[in-house]
C-alpha cells in the first residue's frame, strides 16, 4: 500500500488528474471514504486528466454518470444509496465492471460479499485527517 497526504481540495484534484493521465482502458477503481472526504473531488481531477473539460458531479441520486469527450470514457458510479448486495446487483452495475473506458465506483465497500468473479480492482481510500488534509491510500503502483 502507498499513501499521500493532500492538504487541500486542489491537491486532491491534482492527484486524481495524475491518475487520469495514466488510466488504462478497462480499469475499475474502487473508491472509498467517509462523506465529505473528497471522493468526488478526486474524480473531478481524474476526469480532467482523461481530457474531459465539462462539469463533474456526484451521481448519488442517479447511480451513474457517464463522461465522454476525453481520451477514454469515464463511468462514475455511486453506491451510497444501495444497502444490500441484492440492490447493487439489481441496479445493473455489472455492465460497468468491464468498461470500454474507465469506471470509478464510490462507496465500493458495498460490493463486499458479491460474487463478481476475479475482478481486478484498484483500491483508493480517502481518509479525513483534518478540515483540509486528507490521506489518500492506494494499493496498486501509483500511475
Amino acid at each position: 500500500m502507498s499513501a499521500i497526504i493532500s492538504h487541500s481540495p486542489e491537491d486532491t484534484e491534482a492527484l486524481g488528474e495524475t491518475w487520469g493521465h495514466a488510466a488504462l482502458p478497462g480499469q475499475v477503481i474502487a473508491l472509498s471514504g467517509d462523506l465529505g472526504a473528497g471522493k468526488t473531488q478526486w474524480v473531478r481531477g481524474l476526469a480532467r486528466g482523461l481530457g474531459f473539460a465539462g462539469r463533474v458531479h456526484s451521481p448519488t441520486f442517479t447511480l451513474v454518470n457517464e463522461y465522454a469527450g476525453g481520451r477514454l470514457k469515464l463511468f462514475h458510479l455511486d453506491l451510497y444509496r444501495l444497502e444490500t448486495p441484492e440492490q447493487v446487483l439489481s441496479a445493473g452495475i455489472e455492465e460497468f465492471l468491464q468498461p470500454d473506458g474507465i469506471a470509478v465506483i464510490e462507496w465500493a465497500e458495498r460490493l463486499a460479499g458479491l460474487r463478481l468473479g476475479r475482478l481486478p480492482l484498484v483500491h483508493v481510500r480517502i481518509e479525513i485527517i483534518s478540515e483540509t488534509d486528507r490521506k489518500i491510500i492506494y494499493d496498486h503502483a501509483r500511475p
